[in-house]
C-alpha cells in the first residue's frame, strides 16, 4: 500500500516519543495534590487530550487555571527524568523529510511539547501546540490549523496517530489516517492505514510530494 501526500501530521506523545511513564508519574502527583480520589481519577481518560479539559472534569471551574499550571510545571520539570523516549523509527523517518513537509500537531502545552522534543532532538518547524486552539482533539481544529500553516489542502495530509481521539479528529480534517498501534491494540484503531509504529513506514519525497510505503 502507498500513501501519497503534500504534507504530513504527527501527533507526539505515543507517535514521536513516549512519555507514559512520566505522564503517569506527573499526573498521580498531581491527583493527590487537588485531593481527587483513584476512583474518580480513574474515570478520566488522560491520553491525547489537553489538560485544561481533564482539570476541567475533575475540578471546580476556579480552580482549573492553577492546576493546569500545575501540572504542566511537574511534566516540564520531568522531562530530564527519563521523561521521554524516541520510539521505533521516529528518527529515520522524520529525517527523510524536508521540515516544510511535516508539522507536530499535539494536546499538550507548547512548552512542555518543546521540552519534551528538544530533550530527544527533535526541532519541528512547524508546532501546534494545546495554547494555539480554542477545541481539542477529537475537534478537528488542531490539524485545519496545521495544515493552514503548512498552506497546504487539508485532502492532501495525512495524520499519524496512536489514539483513538486524534484518529477520529484526522478524519473530521478530511485527512487521510495512519494509526500506530503503540499504545493501543490495533483493532481498537480505526484508520485508512495501521502499523506498529513509525519503523513499519518509509518515505520517499518526489516532485509531487511524499510517497509513503509500508516496508516489506
Amino acid at each position: 500500500m502507498k500513501i501519497r501526500a503534500q504534507a504530513l501530521l504527527f501527533d507526539n506523545d505515543g507517535t514521536l516519543v513516549s512519555s507514559l511513564a512520566s505522564v503517569d508519574r506527573c499526573w498521580t502527583r498531581w491527583a493527590m495534590e487537588y485531593g481527587i480520589t483513584a476512583e474518580d481519577f480513574a474515570r478520566v481518560e488522560l491520553h491525547g487530550r489537553p489538560a485544561a479539559e481533564i482539570a476541567a472534569e475533575l475540578l471546580p471551574a476556579e480552580v482549573v487555571p492553577q492546576a493546569v499550571a500545575r501540572i504542566e510545571e511537574l511534566e516540564v520539570e520531568d522531562v530530564p527524568n527519563d521523561g521521554v523516549r524516541l520510539l521505533p523509527g521516529t528518527r529515520d523517518f522524520l529525517d527523510a523529510l524536508p521540515a516544510d513537509r511535516w508539522a507536530v500537531v499535539t494536546s499538550a502545552t507548547r512548552r512542555l511539547a518543546e521540552a519534551r522534543l528538544d530533550a530527544v532532538g527533535i526541532l519541528p518547524k512547524t508546532l501546534v501546540a494545546a495554547d494555539d486552539i480554542t477545541r481539542g482533539k477529537p475537534d478537528p481544529e488542531p490539524y485545519l490549523l496545521a495544515a493552514r500553516q503548512l498552506g497546504v489542502d487539508p485532502a492532501r495530509c495525512v495524520v499519524f496517530e496512536d489514539a483513538p481521539a486524534g484518529l477520529q479528529a484526522g478524519r473530521a480534517a478530511g485527512m487521510t489516517t495512519v494509526a500506530l498501534a503503540t499504545t493501543h491494540q490495533a483493532q481498537e484503531l480505526t484508520a485508512d492505514l495501521v502499523v506498529k509504529d513509525l519503523s513499519a513506514l518509509s518515505a520517499l519525497v518526489t516532485a509531487a510530494g511524499v510517497e509513503i510505503s509500508v516496508r516489506d
